[in-house]
């Protein structure tokens, strides 16, 4: 049975709350036996939630703006380097079972659109971008918002248990 894959989107930039808050996202991640997916760069959300779920013992993906390794997140298993800039960010999308969106800007904006789009849950963790914005473009958007991320990671489980993963 294939593994169940959880994407972690958010800023490349992030404060404190917001690293912390991915920090143990990912943590709860690998707890959980998922696998975290993220756009691996070394910095803000990506390197937060990696290093939480390496500390927890968990496998963890980076899907990279650059076509260079050595670009990558300190602690991924597996580093897929794209040279496509912004669009690697359908890759993460399609490749998660559920997104989990923290703080970010437009490239998290568009994470949360494409996962809409593509009819994937969306737990938004401590960002909510508005109902306009995630009611739009999709008939019927599955996405709720989370105060902490060990309420993520529940409703995360929730969306699995819907979907006959748990």
């Amino acid at each position: 049975m294939r593994k169940t894959v959880i994407g972690v989107m958010g800023g490349s930039v992030a404060d404190e709350a917001t690293a912390a808050a991915a920090r143990e996202l990912g943590r709860l991640i690998a707890e959980n036996g998922w696998v975290l997916v993220s756009g691996g760069r070394p910095t803000g959300v990506m390197q937060a939630s990696v290093t939480g779920a390496r500390e927890a013992g968990g496998l963890t993906v980076g899907v990279l703006f650059d076509d260079d390794h050595e670009l990558a997140a300190e602690g991924l298993d597996i580093v897929i380097p794209t040279g496509m800039g912004a669009a690697r960010n359908i890759i993460n999308v399609l490749a998660s079972d559920v997104v989990v969106a923290c703080r970010g800007t437009g490239g998290t904006l568009s994470e949360i659109a494409m996962a809409l789009r593509f009819e994937r849950p969306v737990v938004l963790l401590d960002f909510d971008p508005g109902e306009a914005f995630l009611n739009a473009g999709a008939p019927d958007p599955v996405w709720s918002l989370a105060a902490t991320a060990a309420e993520a990671a529940e409703q995360v489980r929730g969306y699995l248990k819907e979907m006959g993963r748990s």
